[in-house]
């Protein structure tokens, strides 16, 4: 296989689970035949919350879902890689904003633990916009759930409860999975191709059904390259330029292109 590299090219990810989706997304695109496998062995889910008074809280699916897009009272998040991850990023934020204790029905158990929790159906709306806006990567909200599942995880240790505080502090490992930027892959978006230039290189980024799945380089002048750069969405941008800037870097490193680059 080495022996067969002609030239090198590489994308600059936000984040490890940014990269574990992008190589997942090439893999099962490619089926490339070094690969042993079709794709990535992490199971695809997403975070579901609902914030109805019959069923509040917090739940992970497995994709695809199906849903009830008249349901005004439930909002999906991700995709995310790692079902098992996932399911302790929402214990943690179950633990911080219990969603699920607000429920406006009979069950006294239920009851008892909002008690215990000091929460009860009123305060539904508002935890359930807090679980959106840590779920949609809001700073200041994200930082608010960091810090009570800190304050939680040095209660415990303070207290002895040392199981406790190691649960608490890989719900938080796993929070940081969630809440990471990632943008190769979405749960609904339109098919879009993106473009990044730098010193004479254009990068051009195909994203089906929300998925980044693939990329090509060209030798190119801005003015060739400013059609493709005019059709790139504002909020790609720093992502595609930054990544133009990469690929002209690695082209200067290994001394040109390839006359088959040049003539792509």
């Amino acid at each position: 296989m080495v022996p067969g590299i002609t030239e090198i090219e590489a994308v600059e990810c936000a984040s490890e689970h940014e990269a574990a989706w992008l190589e997942r997304n090439l893999l099962e695109g490619w089926l490339p035949p070094w690969n042993r496998t079709a794709g990535g062995q992490e199971v695809a889910v997403c975070i579901r919350v609902d914030s109805s008074a019959r069923s509040p809280g917090i739940a992970v699916l497995h994709l695809p879902v199906a849903r009830r897009a008249e349901d005004s009272a439930v909002r999906y998040f991700g995709p995310y890689l790692g079902g098992a991850r996932v399911r302790l990023a929402a214990a943690g934020l179950h633990r911080a904003l219990p969603l699920r204790y607000t429920f406006d029905g009979q069950s006294s158990l239920l009851r008892e633990l909002g008690v215990s929790r000091g929460v009860d159906a009123a305060d539904r709306d508002a935890l359930a916009s807090s679980l959106c806006a840590v779920l949609a990567r809001e700073p200041a909200a994200v930082a608010g759930v960091r810090g009570q599942l800190a304050e939680l995880r040095d209660s415990a240790a303070a207290g002895e409860a040392y199981e406790v505080a190691g649960r608490i502090q890989t719900e938080l490992a796993a929070l940081e999975w969630v809440v990471c930027e990632q943008r190769a892959a979405v749960l609904e978006a339109p098919d879009v191709r993106l473009a990044g230039w730098a010193d004479g290189v254009l990068v051009r980024f195909d994203v089906r059904a929300g998925r980044l799945c693939g990329w090509r380089q060209f030798a190119r002048s801005r003015r060739q390259a400013e059609p493709w750069l005019a059709g790139t969405p504002p909020e790609w941008r720093e992502f595609t330029e930054r990544n133009a800037d990469l690929a002209a870097r690695l082209r200067a490193a290994m001394g040109g292109v390839s006359a088959e680059f040049l003539t792509s």
